[in-house]
C-alpha cells in the first residue's frame, strides 16, 4: 500500500468511509458510471447464470446486485458499512439479505457462495488482505471472487481520491482513499489462497470521453480493473 498524500493534488477535506456513502448515498447513482465497473463485468468469462449464490461485498446502492439478478445470479446476500446505501439496496428488492458490516469481517457463512464480488471498495483499506482473507472463507469450492476497483495509475496520476460534492454544502469531499498497486492484489490473492483466472483493465477511450470530456488528457490511461480468482 502506498500513501495517497503523496500524489494528492486536490486536498479535498476527507472522511472516513462509513460517513462519506452515509453522505453520499442520495446522489450515488447519479455521479458513478457504469463504465468505471459494470462495463468490466460484462468482459468476464464467468457464467452467471450458473451462480446459485452470490455475496455482494461493498454493496453500496445494489448496482452490483441488480445487474447479477438480471444475468440469472441465484441468491444475493449484501454487505456495507453504511445504512444509507443499504437502504437505497433494500429497494431494488434484489437482495436475500442485507447486512450492515465490514467487508473483511461481514459475518457470512463459510464455504456457503458460488461467487463473492466486490467493486470499487478496495481503495478505501488499508490492507488487501483481510478483505481477500474473508472471500476466501466465503467460498464454496470451486468458487469465484470477482474484484473491481480503481485503477491505481488513474488515482496517482490524476492526484484524485475518490469523492463527491456534498449535498448541504456543495464542498468537494475525498473519502479515504488509498493506493493499492496490481501486485499488491496478486500477492493479497495467492496469499489467501487463490488462483487468477482473469485480469482486464479498463482504459479511458472515445465512450468514457463522451461521459467525461473533461477528461480528453488521460485518453488511454487505465481507469479501472478487474480480477477473477478461482478458489481453493
Amino acid at each position: 500500500m502506498h500513501s495517497f498524500s503523496a500524489f494528492d493534488t486536490r486536498g479535498y477535506r476527507t472522511v472516513a468511509p462509513r460517513e462519506g456513502y452515509d453522505r453520499w448515498a442520495a446522489t450515488y447513482e447519479e455521479t458513478v458510471e457504469d463504465a468505471m465497473d459494470i462495463a468490466l463485468l460484462g468482459r468476464l468469462a464467468v457464467d452467471w447464470g450458473t451462480v446459485g449464490s452470490a455475496a455482494d461485498l461493498g454493496c453500496g446502492t445494489g448496482r452490483t446486485g441488480s445487474w447479477l439478478a438480471a444475468r440469472g445470479v441465484g441468491e444475493i446476500d449484501g454487505v456495507d458499512l453504511s445504512p444509507g446505501m443499504l437502504a437505497a439496496a433494500r429497494a431494488r428488492g434484489v437482495y436475500r439479505s442485507l447486512h450492515e458490516g465490514e467487508v473483511a469481517d461481514t459475518g457470512l457463512s463459510g464455504d456457503a457462495y458460488d461467487l463473492v464480488v466486490s467493486c470499487l471498495v478496495d481503495e478505501h483499506l488499508a490492507d488487501l488482505r483481510p478483505l481477500y482473507a474473508e472471500a476466501t472463507r466465503l467460498l464454496a469450492p470451486g468458487g469465484r471472487f470477482v474484484l473491481v476497483g480503481f485503477h491505481p495509475h488513474f488515482i496517482i496520476v490524476s492526484g484524485m481520491p475518490t469523492h463527491f460534492d456534498d449535498a448541504e454544502s456543495g464542498e468537494p469531499v475525498a473519502i479515504e482513499t488509498h493506493v493499492h498497486l496490481l501486485s499488491d492484489h496478486v500477492a493479497a490473492g495467492l496469499g489467501a489462497g487463490l488462483a487468477l483466472a482473469e485480469l482486464h483493465e479498463r482504459v479511458v477511450d472515445d465512450a468514457w470521453l463522451a461521459l467525461k470530456p473533461k477528461w480528453e488528457r488521460f485518453r488511454d490511461h487505465p481507469v479501472s480493473f478487474a480480477f477473477v480468482w478461482s478458489g481453493p
